[in-house]
């Protein structure tokens, strides 16, 4: 588990272990049964994690029930409904566990005290959103300008073997269809 977050957070930054156990240190790892939360809709986050095992989803739910997953986190992934933490907001999604998982867990109050005490720290931030908000860009652009193949065949590239560890109704919804269409797509691209 250790060396799994110093190897996650050794991509961003080039903190020392010993300056990533000070991480560790003040975090707890909690389980998280399928079909939990780690954040809800309406809820004020006040932490972040670091998925140890098992995968979450960001999901957007309507008035009348309609999902919409906004993204997958897979093991090794940060997970946060961030702005809604640093602004002390609700957030407008939830975080939900699509599988048993672990996650180590740090207060906004004691990532703060580490970011004052280390600048290092927000050097992790700072590359953090910034692969966030490629991440983001990249998926605007796809859904204005390619068809729903197209994105399913982008699925399958950036997230390999998720398709046997997610529903098809939790695909579809993260690629805009409806389960049906995803279906389709599905058939005609083993023919």
């Amino acid at each position: 588990m250790a060396s799994d977050i110093v190897h996650a957070i050794g991509q961003f930054t080039d903190l020392t272990e010993s300056e990533i156990s000070e991480f560790t240190k003040i975090a707890r790892i909690k389980s998280f049964e399928e079909k939990s939360y780690f954040v809800r809709e309406g809820q004020i986050p006040t932490e972040f994690g670091f998925v140890l095992s098992g995968l979450f989803r960001y999901v957007y739910i309507s008035d009348k029930g309609k999902e919409f997953t906004k993204g997958f986190m897979r093991e090794k992934s940060f997970i946060s409904s961030y702005s809604a933490m640093i602004s002390k907001t609700s957030s407008f999604f939830f975080i939900e566990a699509i599988e048993q998982s672990k996650v180590m867990i740090i207060s906004n109050n004691e990532w703060e005290k580490l970011k004052t005490k280390n600048p290092k720290w927000n050097l992790l931030l700072v590359s953090l959103l910034e692969k966030g908000y490629a991440i983001k860009e990249k998926r605007e652009r796809e859904f204005l300008l390619l068809n729903a193949e197209s994105r399913y065949k982008i699925f399958l590239q950036e997230y390999p073997n998720l398709e046997n560890r997610v529903k098809q109704n939790m695909i579809a919804s993260y690629l805009g269809i409806t389960p049906i269409a995803l279906s389709r797509i599905r058939k005609k691209m083993q023919e």
